[in-house]
């Protein structure tokens, strides 16, 4: 609920707060570093937002209770970093970036892990069309209408980058409720 409430605030500034708070690769090398966390909650515009806080909802919806709220800081946290960071060094051509995708990536993936005990099937099914999808998009560029419907280019790599930040997340979690359940 809090990252579509800042999601929505940051969208109130319009056009002047979309360029003050978007991930900007110039304005981050000048020592701008806020702008590694508020570039994902700025939107290119109210259909982009609407579009990603709708995929918040689908996502809590469908794996919402696989962790506690302290493990999912910890996910939105670490995603954010390893995203910006595959940014930084992965995708040096990238000037700037706006939106939630690639979070919302990374969460619904670490939540898939966090549920695959109790609901294996889902959660192999769900795994699998992610990984059809971030095929496609890897090998054709972004899924036909997306950028229109977003209002803006696509960047797939946030979504790749997103999937390999949550299964990070997830596998951290993993071995963290691991070694405590062998002490």
């Amino acid at each position: 609920m809090s990252l579509a409430a800042f999601s929505a605030i940051a969208a109130l500034g319009g056009s002047g707060a979309r360029r003050q708070l978007r991930y900007d690769r110039t304005g981050i090398a000048e020592g701008e570093l806020w702008r590694l966390v508020t570039g994902h909650f700025a939107h290119l515009g109210m259909t982009h937002l609407i579009l990603n806080i709708a995929g918040l909802a689908v996502v809590w919806l469908l794996v919402g209770g696989g962790y506690s709220l302290l493990h999912w800081i910890f996910v939105i946290a670490s995603s954010l970093a390893v995203i910006d960071l595959c940014f930084w060094f992965l995708d040096s051509g990238l000037g700037w970036y706006v939106g939630m995708s690639g979070l919302l990536h990374a969460l619904l993936v670490a939540g898939l892990v966090s549920r695959f005990r109790v609901a294996k099937g889902e959660s192999l099914a769900l795994a699998a069309l992610i990984a059809g999808k971030i095929a496609w998009e890897q090998l054709a560029g972004p899924l036909p209408g997306s950028e229109l419907s977003a209002g803006g280019a696509v960047v797939v790599n946030a979504h790749l980058y997103g999937v390999v930040a949550g299964s990070l997340a997830a596998g951290v979690l993993h071995v963290i409720t691991l070694r405590r359940l062998s002490i």
